[in-house]
């Protein structure tokens, strides 16, 4: 397929070396320095505005940071939707607010484009093994029209429902798991208070009944460096996830007391303060895939 491509980081970059092995024909976005120096290294097609990168394009793939990037690449005169041909689908795969997906799709209606609503799951190494999970509300039918160019770097590619339901099966994983990172700090404590050390628990428990994706990857970061991994990305979901439950009066339960606790705050999210960057750049990066065998 002609594909257009907005956001090639971190995540998306790999995602854009798996659609042009499949065979497609990519255009990526490419403003910044950065990831224009990236882009030509590699040989990739680019362009310098949203117009250019999708007007011609019969697919749009955007995986920007956050919500308010989702709505100022997307919508508005300048924003993907308006320059996108009718007929033409977009899959949107960054975390957001439900609320803005809908808003998305709503846009594209009006203009006769089909917009799929694909939260993601994984780490760029599962990209490059073509593992990433998608999980896509929208229309059957429209998944289905593009289910073979999303399974060049998605397994598995579930449908979940309409509109949103991407996003939200995404913000209940991610509060999950933040709390599930939570409870694997908490363990490393109560091991330590009868004698075992960090390394030693964690790594057998990998082993046992207590064993989750979680614990896997404190294991490998460690409960040192797991807040300056994983806070900046974490803690936006979990912004969302509460925003959505004061908006909707959804009671998060036991989930919302662990993201509550002092232990989370401290540990995993770092109470909301800044990244420092020099210091992730020192914690170990994951050897392979945290998804389990299939």
């Amino acid at each position: 397929m002609k594909i257009g491509f907005i956001g090639a980081g971190r995540m998306g970059g790999p995602i854009v070396e798996r659609l042009i092995a499949a065979g497609n024909d990519v255009t990526v976005l490419t403003r910044g320095s950065e990831t224009r120096s990236t882009a030509k290294a590699k040989g990739w097609n680019t362009s310098d505005t949203i117009e250019q990168t999708v007007q011609s394009a019969e697919l749009v793939i955007s995986i920007v940071l956050n919500d308010e990037q989702v709505q100022a690449a997307l919508l508005g005169s300048g924003g993907a939707v308006a320059a996108m041909a009718p007929g033409a689908i977009l899959v949107q795969h960054t975390t957001c607010d439900p609320d803005t997906a809908v808003m998305v799709a709503d846009a594209g209606a009006e203009r006769g484009v089909h917009v799929l609503d694909a939260a993601v799951s994984g780490s760029p190494q599962d990209t490059a093994a073509g593992r990433l999970t998608l999980w896509v509300g929208g229309d059957e039918y429209v998944l289905d029209s593009v289910r073979p160019v999303l399974e060049s770097y998605g397994s598995p590619v579930m449908h979940v429902g309409p509109i949103g339901h991407g996003q939200r099966v995404k913000l209940v994983n991610n509060a999950l798991f933040v709390a599930q990172i939570g409870l694997a700090v908490d363990a490393v404590r109560l091991a330590a208070a009868v004698g075992i050390g960090e390394a030693e628990i964690l790594a057998a428990i990998q082993h046992g009944s207590g064993d989750s994706r979680a614990l896997r990857s404190l294991a490998w970061i460690g409960v040192d460096a797991v807040g300056i991994r994983l806070a900046e990305l974490m803690l936006k979901d979990v912004d969302v996830i509460r925003q959505i439950a004061d908006r909707t009066g959804a009671d998060l339960g036991l989930i919302g007391e662990v993201l509550s606790s002092e232990l989370v705050e401290r540990e995993v999210l770092y109470s909301g303060a800044p990244p420092n960057r020099e210091l992730i750049e020192q914690t170990p990066l994951t050897p392979g895939s945290m998804k389990p065998s299939m």
